[in-house]
């Protein structure tokens, strides 16, 4: 597929919004509803991937996604791995990173993969 226009893109995002209600689980891969589906999600892909790459999260971020999606708070979380409050603010600000033995347990305590955090 050569480049993808910003006008097709929009295109294509409108069809999908019109088709996604005809195609479900059961529908046939080859009925007509879904294969245009198919390729009007492959040209938001393509495009998306080329205008709006998304980078892997930073060891700060993950931080901070992990303690929002726990409802935790630095202080919380300062106190279950045994370091300081100020500590977890500079792991989280990016100010500083945490050693491999505080990655560990930021790891346990936050439910982050081990892979997320070493940035695989």
């Amino acid at each position: 597929m050569g480049k993808i226009t910003k006008e097709q893109y929009e295109f294509a995002l409108a069809r999908i919004e019109e088709l996604l209600p005809l195609v479900d689980d059961n529908t046939p891969a080859t009925d007509r509803n879904a294969v245009e589906l198919t390729m009007m999600s492959d040209v938001v892909i393509d495009y998306e991937k080329e205008h709006y790459p998304i980078g892997k999260p930073t060891v700060a971020q993950l931080i901070q996604l992990s303690l929002d999606e726990k409802n935790m708070s630095q202080k919380q979380l300062a106190e279950t791995i045994g370091v300081s409050q100020s500590r977890i603010s500079d792991y989280v600000s990016g100010r500083a990173e945490p050693t491999l033995r505080i990655a560990r347990m930021l790891c346990v305590t936050l439910g982050i993969t081990p892979a997320a955090m070493l940035g695989c």
